[in-house]
């Protein structure tokens, strides 16, 4: 490709995808809805009071620039009038300047360059990270942030794409051959922040701040380890401390008018089901209507792939599999219900781009045949971002709840087949997709045993050397 093409062109798509997103309503009637007017007024309270204080904004009725009827209530008044949103600062901090400048659409196209920059270093890091070829990460990532969820979530107001960033920049920090100081402050500046984009980034962040710690142990010895583990302890108790003393409990959700009577802690469910969550593991993907696979089929492929990151054990297999499996468990156990008031995938955004990267790998130096089927499925997901904005600026479907109107192929040719477990009816096709999902894992280690690990003599990344013949 011509030169840094493979950068420029997946964060061109990205940003497009954002962009043309912005003009397709969130809810009927509202350019920003459900949590996102409430991340606006605070961006515009910072950047107007210098405070996340929004009384003055909610009795000014600000939102009506993006939300045309009266919004929910969410915040529980302080003794002193002001009113604090239960959503975690960092995103209002990132997004005041452009609030302040030039409104909500500002905002959404801020999180748009967010994408770019995430769909350019998703890129990089397939490339000089895991040895991909730059055409083929490039078309890859391209893909990933032209289809839903990554696409839909380049320009809503929530801190998925942020937090995206932030894990994929660690990633790519730890997967470095020499693991030096700025790469140090790197991933500790990216594990402080997920928190403070929402509490439920914690796992991912201790995730990252465990993979970081083993690495110095390695590397460095015990004294980095000390200095790196006492920076973080004292960031974790700032965190606690700020919250403690602006929203009057551990989280923000202490200041949440639905949470006044269960307590902060009820926002993962007052008397959750563990058992019954853990259908969540395959509804992840396979959810009638909320599932990634649905909306974007290739990321069926994240099956095999963590198979072959397992199996083969490239350099920097578990950097990327510890924050996954952080997420998915956080997504299957702790979030309240897969299902709710937001558009398909957002409990799992924060790690898809390093699952691309996996799926990247394992279609261009593991099993190539499969880039064939990663192309059409990946396509089918294209398919799906372009009836959904279609529609949208037609005014017949928008981004929450009213998606399932979207006459996107795939979407409309696997929901038959697909469980949806918001009904009683779904355990026959639960234990279907199961099985398949279970067979497709098989079928990988079998495909793996029949090709021998040989080095690759290919220039490219620093991470994955061990590749397979093709």
């Amino acid at each position: 490709m011509k030169r840094h093409a493979w950068l420029w062109a997946p964060a061109a798509a990205a940003f497009l995808a954002a962009v043309l997103g912005i003009g397709v309503d969130a809810t009927y009637g509202a350019q920003a809805g459900v949590d996102e007017p409430q991340y606006l007024l605070s961006a515009l309270s910072l950047a107007e009071d210098g405070d996340l204080d929004i009384s003055d904004e909610l009795a000014a009725q600000r939102w009506r620039d993006f939300h045309a009827d009266d919004l929910p209530v969410q915040t529980e008044p302080f003794p002193d009038g002001s009113e604090i949103s239960p959503h975690d600062p960092l995103l209002p901090v990132l997004l005041a300047v452009p609030m302040g400048l030039w409104g909500w659409m500002g905002a959404k196209a801020a999180l748009g360059l967010t994408a770019a920059a995430c769909a350019a270093l998703l890129s990089w890091t397939a490339v000089r990270r895991f040895g991909v070829s730059p055409r083929v990460a490039a078309v890859g990532s391209a893909v990933a942030f032209a289809s839903p969820p990554l696409g839909v979530y380049s320009q809503q107001v929530y801190p998925e794409m942020p937090a995206a960033l932030a894990t994929l920049a660690a990633v790519a920090l730890l997967t470095t051959s020499r693991l030096r100081s700025p790469h140090v402050v790197g991933v500790v500046a990216a594990v402080v922040a997920l928190p403070w984009l929402g509490s439920k980034y914690v796992p991912v962040a201790m995730a990252l701040a465990g993979l970081l710690l083993v690495r110095l142990l390695r590397t460095k010895g015990w004294r980095a380890v000390c200095g790196v583990a006492g920076a973080l302890a004292v960031a974790g108790a700032g965190y606690l401390a700020v919250h403690r003393l602006v929203w009057g409990g551990w989280t923000v959700y202490a200041s949440g008018d639905h949470f006044q009577q269960t307590g902060e802690f009820s926002v993962v469910g007052a008397d959750p089901s563990y058992v019954g969550r853990s259908l969540r593991t395959v509804g992840l993907f396979v959810d009638q209507h909320y599932g990634l696979v649905p909306w974007q089929p290739a990321w069926l492929l994240l099956v095999p792939t963590v198979v072959a990151l397992v199996v083969r054990r490239p350099a920097g297999w578990a950097t990327l599999l510890a924050p996954l499996a952080a997420a998915w468990v956080t997504a299957v156990w702790v979030a309240l219900t897969m299902h709710g008031f937001w558009s398909p995938g957002r409990q799992v955004v924060v790690v898809l781009p390093l699952a691309a990267v996996g799926i990247l790998w394992l279609a261009d130096r593991v099993l190539p045949r499969l880039r064939a089927w990663a192309a059409g499925l990946g396509l089918l997901g294209v398919a799906a971002q372009a009836a959904l904005l279609v529609q949208g600026w037609q005014g017949t479907v928008t981004w929450v709840v009213h998606f399932r109107e979207a006459y996107a192929p795939a979407y409309r040719l696997l929901g038959p087949l697909l469980p949806d477990y918001t009904g009683d009816g779904f355990w026959v096709l639960h234990l279907v997709w199961t099985a398949v999902l279970l067979a497709v894992a098989l079928a990988t280690v079998a495909a793996l045993r029949r090709r021998p690990l040989r080095r690759d003599t290919r220039s490219g990344g620093e991470g994955d050397q061990r590749v397979l013949s093709h």
